[in-house]
C-alpha cells in the first residue's frame, strides 16, 4: 500500500515562503506526497449544521468537499499558515473547520501523523507583541489533538509584513515594519527574508519531514 503526506498551504502568495518551507517538509519524507495550495480552491466555513454526521460528508457543495476527501485518504498532514492579525490565516481556519465531518462516529483522522508550518513577521518573544507563532501553531496543534491525529512538531518561518512591498512602509503612521521593528526600521532596513536564507527554518523543516516518516514507518 502507498503512502502519502499531504501537505496544505494557507499561504495567497505564489511561491511563497510558506509553500517552499512545505514542500521542503514534504521533500524530507521521502514518500509520496502531494502539495495543496488553498487558494486555489473555494472552501465556505463550516456551518454548525450537523449535516455531516451520518454521512462523514459535509453538505455544503464547495471544494471543501474535495479537500476533505483528500486529508481522508491520505496517510500523515502538514498544515502550512500564515499569521495575519497574529493568528492562523482564514483560509486555513476554514479548511480544519471543514474537516470536522471526517470526526463523527469513525474518527477518520485518528491515529495519524501530522505537523505544522508557521509564517509570521512578528519576532520571537518581542515585547508588547502579541505571541502570533504561538496562536497559529496552537490552534493546527488543538485541532489534531481532538482528531486522535499524532502531532510531530511545528516550524516557524520568518516572514515578511505587507508594509515591505505596499510602497508606503517607510512613511504610513500604521506600519507594520515600525511596529514590529522600531520606529527606525524602513523597507531597506528589514528587507525581504527569505525561507532558504533561514538556517534554523530549513533545518526543522526538513527534521519535521523525517519525523512524519519515521511515524509512518512505526504503523
Amino acid at each position: 500500500m502507498s503512502v502519502k503526506v499531504l501537505g496544505v498551504s494557507g499561504s495567497p502568495i505564489p511561491d511563497s515562503n510558506t509553500d517552499r518551507a512545505l514542500k521542503a517538509a514534504l521533500e524530507a519524507t521521502g514518500v509520496e506526497t502531494e502539495f495543496l495550495k488553498l487558494s486555489d480552491y473555494s472552501v465556505e466555513p463550516c456551518r454548525a449544521c450537523l449535516g455531516c454526521v451520518a454521512t462523514n460528508r459535509c453538505v455544503i457543495e464547495d471544494d471543501g468537499v474535495l479537500l476533505a476527501e483528500k486529508a481522508r485518504e491520505a496517510d500523515a498532514l502538514i498544515i502550512a499558515c500564515y499569521t495575519p492579525y497574529s493568528s492562523v490565516d482564514g483560509r486555513t481556519k476554514a479548511f480544519l473547520e471543514r474537516l470536522y465531518p471526517l470526526r463523527h462516529l469513525r474518527g477518520l483522522m485518528a491515529g495519524k501523523p501530522g505537523g505544522v508550518i508557521v509564517t509570521t513577521a512578528v519576532p520571537e518573544g518581542a515585547a508588547g507583541l502579541p505571541p502570533a507563532f504561538d496562536m497559529a501553531k496552537n490552534a493546527v496543534m488543538f485541532y489534531m489533538m481532538e482528531e486522535g491525529m499524532r502531532f510531530e512538531g511545528a516550524v516557524r518561518v520568518m516572514g515578511n509584513v505587507p508594509c515591505v512591498k505596499c510602497g508606503n512602509g517607510d512613511d504610513c503612521s500604521m506600519s507594520g515594519l515600525k511596529m514590529l521593528n522600531g520606529p527606525d526600521a524602513t523597507v531597506a532596513s528589514v528587507g525581504i527574508r527569505r525561507f532558504e536564507d533561514q538556517g534554523d527554518a530549513v533545518r526543522e523543516a526538513v527534521d519535521l519531514g523525517r519525523k512524519i516518516a519515521r511515524a509512518l514507518m512505526k504503523e
